[in-house]
């Protein structure tokens, strides 16, 4: 009897503390060029062996080989968080100095977790799921939209920080990890969500309520435009604004948009130029009667904030931030506060759109109605 393929995939990604704990102590595989190379072959070996695993008379969605080669480096993630807290050594060290020295960093930790950790439990389920006949578009969704919001603060964040002088080959493995979840994206969108069966007269009794016949609907709506401001004045923030809000801001609450690594600053501008667009629009579809699209585009949508916000809440924090840029302790819970408000309003609002879709469904015809009444 085959083991579970979701068992099979993680003790392949178990392989990667050994591996680095190999490379870590091998000086001739510690140069710059044979970091990146043994990299991509390890990373084809596992892929190898996972097309071994997988019985060849099934059909498997293609989907499959992401997430069952990204726990590899999961693992590899959590291995560099856990050293850098001091939980293990003799792992990374070759790799901080002659791969990518900014996974020292505070952010870097903060994103190895999430990557060891969330990342990890999502891919294994998905898998779980995918071989059991199971629906796993949501998750999907769920992991793209965090590991675009990943990749698109980290790779700038490096270029631009102060590490973008330093940059070693080992940086642009980043660069497929960062166009594959995008092609992830694009297949989970194309592919129809299942969505509970709705009577056409519930649907329009439902969709005939106003904003403010919809509490909560209404108190999403505030929240959102709460977070809509918030995005734009940390924005300004990093972007110099000569304010005097802004300067007491960035001084006595939250320094951490300030620190040289380039990480915060990236995200605060995500934020401007992305996040509020979607946070706009998601507003609209709340006053709206049958935006459809609510319903993924929320759940990518939270994936991507509760990363975010993971990494930028706990670096601002962590030790491995020089102190100066931490938040100070006596303006720690309102910081603290304000960033898990952001990270909390859209998974409330894809909550809400998931336990509830009704008013989100595509209205029925009048006429469509009434012939469906008769027949019944």
């Amino acid at each position: 009897m085959r083991p579970p393929v979701e068992f099979c995939v993680l003790v392949l990604s178990l392989l990667a503390p050994g591996v680095l704990y190999v490379m870590n102590n091998i000086p001739a595989l510690q140069e710059p060029l044979p970091i990146l190379g043994i990299g991509m072959v390890v990373l084809g070996f596992v892929l190898l062996l996972l097309l071994i695993t997988v019985p060849t008379k099934m059909n498997v969605d293609p989907l499959f080989y992401v997430f069952a080669v990204f726990p590899f480096t999961c693992m590899a993630g959590l291995t560099n968080a856990l050293e850098h807290d001091g939980f293990i050594s003799g792992f990374m060290g070759f790799y901080i100095k002659m791969g990518e020295p900014h996974l020292s960093t505070a952010y870097a930790v903060m994103m190895s977790y999430w990557e060891g950790l969330v990342h990890l439990v999502l891919f294994l389920t998905i898998i779980h799921r995918m071989f059991r006949g199971k629906s796993y578009r949501s998750l999907g969704l769920l992991w793209a939209g965090s590991s675009i919001a990943h990749q698109m603060v980290h790779i700038p964040g490096v270029v631009i920080g102060k590490y973008g002088a330093n940059i070693r080959p080992a940086f642009w493995r980043n660069v497929p990890f960062f166009l594959v979840p995008f092609w992830a994206a694009s297949l989970l969108f194309s592919r129809p969500r299942e969505v509970p069966v709705i009577p056409a007269d519930k649907i329009s009794a439902e969709q005939k309520k106003g904003l403010l016949s919809r509490p909560v609907d209404l108190l999403l709506s505030v929240l959102l435009l709460g977070a809509m401001a918030f995005s734009v004045f940390r924005g300004f923030v990093v972007l110099d604004c000569p304010l005097d809000t802004c300067f007491t801001y960035v001084y006595q609450y939250e320094p951490y948009l300030k620190d040289p690594v380039g990480f915060p600053r990236v995200m605060m501008l995500v934020y401007l130029f992305y996040a509020l667009p979607l946070l706009t629009v998601f507003t609209y579809g709340l006053k709206t009667p049958g935006c459809s699209w609510m319903l993924d585009w929320t759940i990518f949508f939270a994936g991507a904030m509760a990363q975010a916000q993971w990494c930028h809440i706990g670096a601002s924090l962590h030790s491995r931030t020089p102190f100066t840029y931490r938040v100070p302790a006596d303006k720690r819970w309102p910081v603290i506060t304000l960033n898990v408000l952001l990270a909390a309003v859209p998974a409330l609002l894809a909550l809400r759109c998931h336990t509830n879709p009704t008013y989100f469904m595509k209205a029925v015809p009048e006429g469509r109605t009434n012939n469906e009444k008769k027949k019944n």
